[in-house]
C-alpha cells in the first residue's frame, strides 16, 4: 500500500450547490466523509494541497487521514469531480476506513520483465486487456499496484490473473480466470499468415492446422425452442 498522507479540514455548516460555489471562491474544496455506520461529515479542504493529490497518481488507493476538529479519520477516495475546463478538482468523496472490514477497489496493474518475454524480443505486441484490476482488499492493505510478470511469455501467448501475485487477504472480484495481457504477433508475421493462407485457397489446399467446419451449426445450449 502506498503511503498515507494527512490533510487538515474544517466542517461545513451548509451544504448544496451555493455552498459549495461560497467554499469554492474562498480557495477551498467541499468534500464529505461518510461509511463506517457513522453520519456523514460534509468539509472543507485547502485547494492547493488536494489539487497536487489528485494529479499526482494514485489518488484513489492512498489512504488519507483527515483530522476534523481535532479527531484523525482514516479515509480512502471514492470518488472526485473535476472541473471539465480548468481540470481542477470541484468535490470529492471519501470513505470512513473502519479496522478488520474490507474494500473493493480498482488497482493498476505494472508490466514488468518485458526483455524477458521471448514473443516481444521477436518483435512480437504487448496487448493490454486490463490497465486495472477490481480488486477487494482489507482495509488497512490497499496495494497501490500489482505487478504482471511478462518474463517467458511467447508470441499468442497470454497472462491471466491467476499467474499474477497479490499480497495476501487480497483478491479479484471477478471469480473467473480472465486475461490481463497477451503477447500478439507483429503485423508482418500477421501478413505472412495471411498471405500462406491465401495462397493454399487459391490452389485448391487445406492451410495446415485447419479443420474442417462442422456440417450445421447448432444453437447455443443444444436445444431447439420450439
Amino acid at each position: 500500500m502506498g503511503a498515507s498522507y494527512q490533510l487538515t479540514a474544517t466542517v461545513r455548516d451548509k451544504v448544496g450547490k451555493g455552498a459549495a460555489r461560497a467554499v469554492r471562491r474562498q480557495g477551498l474544496i467541499p468534500a464529505v466523509i461518510y461509511g463506517g455506520k457513522e453520519p456523514p461529515i460534509a468539509i472543507s479542504l485547502p485547494f492547493r494541497e488536494l489539487d497536487l493529490k489528485v494529479h499526482a497518481g494514485g489518488f484513489m488507493t492512498t489512504v488519507v487521514e483527515i483530522v476534523v476538529n481535532g479527531e484523525t479519520i482514516r479515509t480512502l477516495p471514492r470518488d472526485f469531480q473535476l472541473d471539465p475546463v480548468a481540470d481542477r478538482p470541484l468535490h470529492v468523496d471519501f470513505l470512513r476506513l473502519v479496522a478488520g472490514s474490507t474494500i473493493t477497489v480498482e488497482v493498476p496493474v505494472h508490466f514488468a520483465n518485458e526483455a524477458g518475454s521471448p514473443g516481444i524480443r521477436r518483435g512480437g505486441v504487448l496487448n493490454v486487456v486490463r490497465h486495472r484490476v477490481e480488486l477487494e482488499c482489507p482495509a488497512d492493505a490497499i496495494p497501490d499496484h500489482i505487478v504482471a510478470d511478462l518474463t517467458g511469455l511467447d508470441i499468442n501467448d497470454s497472462l491471466h490473473i491467476s499467474a499474477i501475485r497479490l499480497p495476501e487477504g487480497v483478491k479479484p472480484t471477478v471469480e473467473r480466470n480472465f486475461t490481463v495481457v497477451t503477447v500478439a504477433a507483429p503485423a508482418g508475421v500477421k501478413e505472412e499468415i495471411r498471405a500462406a493462407a491465401e495462397a493454399a485457397a487459391a490452389a485448391g489446399e487445406v492451410p495446415e492446422g485447419a479443420e474442417e467446419a462442422p456440417a450445421a451449426a447448432q444453437p447455443e445450449g443444444g436445444e431447439d425452442n420450439d
